[in-house]
């Protein structure tokens, strides 16, 4: 019989595509803006609120380009896997900065395919495709936090 791995208590409860769609939207922004991910987040069903640093608000056309890259990432179909790695084996790319002081040495890694890896103990869709339709609803920014408004529909 395998052994469990020991981890902390998760005591959030997200909508998993949404969650999902978040790491999405995270590694986009990365790549797009060169930004971190997320630094306040809010996970629903209804709707889900990120935030990122960036020096400059990004234009309607930048906007517009992350809800495309979102939704190419979507209906590729990835699948969205899980393993589990002590602290010394987790890759040099991966930021283990927001993790809570009291985070076990045994973490859970989150691969959305090729596109995205970050340590996370919430709960995701098995592939993408499982998501539905990516929608920017509204944005804002104010003193270097930009704030994105997604939901998600099957609707395209």
């Amino acid at each position: 019989m395998e052994e469990q791995p020991i981890l902390n208590a998760h005591n959030k409860d997200e909508y998993p595509p949404a969650h999902t769609a978040e790491h999405i939207l995270n590694q986009t922004m990365v790549r797009m803006f060169g930004c971190s991910r997320s630094r306040v987040n809010h996970i629903e069903r209804k709707k889900s609120k990120c935030n990122y640093d960036l020096a400059v608000e990004p234009t309607q056309e930048q906007i517009a380009e992350v809800e495309r890259q979102v939704n190419k990432v979507i209906g590729e179909d990835l699948p969205v896997t899980a393993r589990f790695v002590t602290r010394d084996e987790v890759p040099a790319s991966i930021d283990l900065s927001k993790l809570p002081a009291d985070a076990s040495e045994t973490l859970r890694l989150v691969y959305v395919g090729d596109y995205d890896v970050c340590p996370c103990l919430g709960n995701h869709v098995e592939h993408t495709a499982q998501i539905g339709h990516f929608r920017i609803s509204s944005t804002s920014y104010n003193e270097g936090s930009f704030r994105i408004v997604f939901r998600l529909s099957d609707e395209q």
